[in-house]
C-alpha cells in the first residue's frame, strides 16, 4: 500500500497538476474538506476554492472552479471546467476583474446579468486567495 496519495488535476485541455502528496484539502459545494491517505472512497461535487496539496512541509495551491473530486484507494482525482497553479495566477489582473465585477454588482444595472457577475467576482476571489494563500 502506498503512503502517498496520488492526486491528479484534469480540465478539459489538459492535466494541471499531478503528484504524490500527503495530505489533500478541497473546498467542496458543502464545505471545506482534507483527505489523509487511506481515506475512505468519497465522491463529492466542489464549489470555487483552493485545492491544497500537501508534502511534507511544502504546499501546493492550485485554483479550481467547480467540478468533481473522485477519491479511492489513494488515488484522488478532480475533473473540474478551470484549474490554475498559483504560479500561474497573475494577480494583479485577478484584483482588477475583482473590482470591474464588484462595481457591476454595486450598480444595479438591470440590464446586468447577476449570475455572471457573481461568478466573474467569485472567480477574480480565488485567483487572488490562491496566490495570497488565503483560505
Amino acid at each position: 500500500m502506498s503512503d502517498k496519495i496520488h492526486l491528479k488535476i484534469i480540465t478539459h485541455e489538459k492535466i494541471v497538476y499531478e503528484n504524490d502528496i500527503d495530505e489533500l484539502y478541497v473546498q467542496t459545494t458543502d464545505g471545506r474538506i482534507g483527505i489523509l491517505k487511506n481515506h475512505i472512497p468519497i465522491i463529492s461535487t466542489l464549489g470555487f476554492g483552493i485545492t491544497k496539496a500537501i508534502i511534507g512541509k511544502e504546499s501546493d495551491c492550485i485554483a479550481t472552479m467547480g467540478g468533481i473530486l473522485q477519491f479511492a484507494h489513494n488515488k484522488a482525482t478532480i475533473l473540474t471546467d478551470i484549474a490554475e497553479l498559483e504560479c500561474d495566477i497573475d494577480v494583479a489582473r485577478a484584483k482588477h476583474a475583482k473590482e470591474r465585477a464588484e462595481a457591476r454588482l454595486k450598480a444595479h444595472d438591470e440590464t446586468l446579468d447577476m449570475a455572471r457577475a457573481k461568478m466573474a467576482l467569485a472567480k477574480a476571489i480565488t485567483r487572488i486567495s490562491a496566490k495570497e494563500k488565503h483560505f
